[in-house]
């Protein structure tokens, strides 16, 4: 394969020696041996003070290693297969790299959500705790006085059965107290 620089000397040469027959094969073996290069020679046979020295002789080793040129456009299209597998891959990682922080967002989305939601509940179920706590005193309370009366009320029962049973038992008494008075009053008087 030919380099630009030997390129450049068989331009150079031609300008000297000026053939119509060398000028053709001159482009005619650029085009076989260097297809690549052709782009960048007439990027740089444009620019003003160029000067190209490229040996013939370089040139029948170009013409009698075809198989050379033809393993070289196979190591091209290689390299290119490969930058081109290496392009495909850097794009698909970058997308995969990209759907995983697209799925890692959702997630820490959702997870967000859900710490949102559960602090939620969270207070509100401080609020019902704390409205529970508030009626639970209250009952306690309200309980505690109701034993007092409760007791108060037994106590005036207790007493009012005591007091029943006395003045039932003092009516009995004067009943009886009574009885045995006419009684001794019908005995003296019937004596």
């Amino acid at each position: 394969m030919l380099f630009p620089s030997e390129y450049a000397e068989i331009q150079s040469l031609n300008q000297d020696h000026p053939s119509p027959f060398v000028n053709n094969f001159a482009v005619s073996m650029q085009e076989a041996c260097m297809p690549s290069v052709l782009q960048y020679n007439t990027f740089l046979t444009n620019l003003p003070n160029f000067q190209a020295n490229v040996p013939v002789h370089d040139f029948s080793s170009c013409v009698s290693n075809n198989s050379t040129s033809d393993e070289g456009d196979d190591q091209l299209h290689t390299n290119m297969i490969i930058d081109e597998r290496k392009q495909r891959r850097m794009i698909s990682n970058r997308e995969s790299a990209r759907r995983s922080r697209m799925r890692k967002q959702k997630h820490l989305d959702e997870l967000w959500s859900q710490v949102v939601r559960l602090r939620t509940e969270n207070y509100s179920l401080i609020d019902k705790l704390n409205n529970l706590s508030e009626s639970h005193d209250k009952v306690l309370e309200e309980n505690a006085k109701l034993k007092e009366e409760n007791s108060g009320l037994r106590q005036m029962l207790t007493d009012a059965q005591l007091s029943s049973t006395y003045n039932s038992l003092k009516d009995l008494e004067e009943a009886h107290f009574n009885a045995e008075s006419s009684s001794d009053q019908s005995i003296s008087n019937s004596q």
